[in-house]
């Protein structure tokens, strides 16, 4: 694989990751925040497995493997049976409207690029053209955990939010040790089981996953 066609690749795998964030922006149905994040983490499994390809790195391959069965198969699934188990509430009046949420996606996005560009320019990594990118990613998956009402929204907001720093790190490093890797993957699991618990305890105490109710705790 020569480098141009490595950098096209990682350019478009990280606008792809990116698009998906975006997209997640115009969805109601918590069914479907899955669906869009089950989708972007195999786009990332398989850019983890590109970059691998390119620079010869055998443990990203590993890592990319981990990376499909945590992230693509595990938690999407796990996030399914959660939203069946507490009712699958769509996100119907978020913080921030769709159009609004739209516009705010193109700004951060915007932002992503002001604050990459000293990074890129003093870059001579193939990968650099996908660096702002990844930060948008970063924005916008922040945006959705601080936007959005419903639990299981944020839970997929923050899960958005890792996929980007992940992206970050693979593009502007080739690619952490993979002991570090799985620590990370091992901190998401455990960050996701906390997190499942936390939606349990709100749809039991509220009959609800909107974190509005906890405003009731104030009185």
């Amino acid at each position: 694989m020569n480098v141009a066609l490595f950098s096209q690749l990682a350019t478009l795998g990280s606008s792809v990751a990116l698009l998906f964030g975006v997209v997640l922006l115009c969805r109601r149905s918590l069914r479907a925040y899955v669906e869009v994040f089950r989708w972007q983490s195999a786009v990332l499994a398989i850019l983890l497995a590109v970059v691998g390809a390119f620079g010869g790195v055998t443990e990203l391959y590993i890592a990319a493997a981990v990376f499909f069965v945590l992230k693509a198969l595990l938690i999407p699934r796990y996030l399914e049976r959660l939203a069946q188990r507490v009712g699958a509430e769509s996100e119907s009046q978020p913080y921030v409207n769709i159009t609004s949420s739209l516009v705010v996606a193109g700004l951060l996005v915007l932002l992503a690029y002001a604050v990459m560009r000293p990074v890129v320019l003093a870059s001579g990594l193939p990968t650099r053209g996908g660096l702002p990118l990844a930060m948008g990613v970063v924005f916008v998956g922040l945006f959705v955990l601080v936007s959005r009402k419903k639990a299981l929204s944020q839970i997929v907001g923050f899960l958005v939010l890792e996929n980007g720093v992940a992206l970050l790190a693979l593009l502007g490093t080739f690619g952490i040790p993979l002991i570090i890797e799985l620590g990370v993957f091992l901190d998401l699991l455990m960050g996701f089981l906390v997190m499942q618990v936390f939606v349990y305890q709100i749809h039991g105490t509220f009959e609800s996953i909107d974190v509005e109710q906890l405003n009731q705790l104030r009185h």
